[in-house]
């Protein structure tokens, strides 16, 4: 287990105690809406092999050693994302390198779209994740269609990789962003979380340059929420800590009582300091939610805002320079003295 270390650049537990790790650019698919958290969507690739994201500049131990610095001094949750994360050749090497930990110490989450989940999941049984993450934004081969933008996906597939998951990783659910292309199936997506006894995240649309007027209207949670509340035998309203507020509903499923969140914009949104001048707020609906590390060696505290990542590569091999360097970036990105 990991030395815990405290004070100065160890301080990461009072910003949110969140690091999403992208260890690839690429997916499969081609989902309209995919901001690919500042990187070049697949979608423009899949158009333009012209247009690329950034090269690879990180290795497996380039990865772990951060991850293992940045839980050593706080960091709550892990989350591995890509892109699609499984088709990195580094994702198996990375996931059987995270040291046994225990949940209260941090959480490690894989978030996937479920395609290759099947052939996976021997291996990644044997990881020291806590979590997987099944990005189920649709029901239906259709639907997989009409999103993705005619990639062809295979619902069957996915929810076989989800059904085979549950049982042998700890904790297994589903999220959802809601759009006009899967409304009519929000429903059954609840029922299926319901039948499995697994939790279920339904998020609202994030309006980025590379998404904006593509799909359709925004849809808002409020019916959703509505439906949920009928069913629920609670709902909590958390609007403290980073990023947007949300409805945690209680309801019953396989097994016993099981959570549905719903992000929903409508409760307000929590900034820094960065973000009093930023140009991009009037459309921004997270603030300080999580510190990104991708690929390509930059670690960044925001989501639409690439010109404020920070580069990483110099420090990598150094914990203690990377905390100090990451720490001093987030503290001037919360004051709002950043470039």
């Amino acid at each position: 287990m990991p030395r815990r270390l405290s004070g100065g650049a160890g301080d990461f537990a009072r910003r949110g105690g969140q690091l999403r790790v992208s260890l690839t650019p690429r997916c499969q698919l081609g989902c309209w809406f995919c901001h690919n958290e500042g990187e070049i969507p697949p979608r423009i690739t899949h158009h333009d092999r012209a247009v690329q994201p950034r090269r690879r500049a990180l290795d497996v131990g380039d990865f772990l050693s951060p991850i293992n610095a940045m839980t050593a001094a706080g960091i709550r949750r892990v989350f591995f994302t890509g892109g699609e994360p499984l088709l990195s050749p580094l994702a198996r090497p990375i996931l059987q390198g995270l040291p046994p930990h225990q949940m209260d110490d941090y959480t490690t989450t894989l978030i996937t779209n479920g395609l290759t989940l099947t052939k996976d999941l021997d291996w990644l049984a044997a990881t020291a994740l806590d979590r997987i993450k099944v990005s189920l934004h649709y029901f239906s081969d259709a639907s997989i269609a009409a999103i993705a933008e005619g990639k062809p996906g295979d619902i069957a597939k996915i929810k076989a990789g989800i059904e085979a998951a549950v049982g042998v990783i700890p904790i297994v659910e589903l999220n959802l962003l809601l759009q006009e292309q899967n409304a009519h199936e929000v429903m059954d997506i609840i029922a299926y979380a319901r039948e499995l006894g697994i939790g279920l995240q339904i998020i609202e649309l994030v309006d980025t340059d590379h998404n904006a007027g593509l799909g359709g209207v925004k849809v808002a949670s409020g019916d959703i929420s509505a439906c949920l509340r009928s069913i629920a035998t609670a709902e909590n309203v958390v609007t403290s800590g980073t990023g947007q507020g949300r409805r945690v509903f209680t309801v019953s499923g396989r097994g016993g009582p099981m959570t549905i969140e719903v992000i929903d914009a409508a409760l307000g949104r929590h900034h820094v300091g960065q973000c009093s001048t930023c140009p991009e707020k009037e459309r921004c609906i997270e603030g300080f939610w999580a510190l990104r590390l991708d690929s390509a060696g930059t670690l960044s505290p925001c989501l639409l805002r690439p010109d404020l990542r920070l580069d990483v590569t110099p420090h990598t091999a150094d914990p203690a320079a990377l905390l100090a360097a990451v720490s001093a970036h987030l503290d001037a990105f919360t004051e709002g003295t950043l470039p």
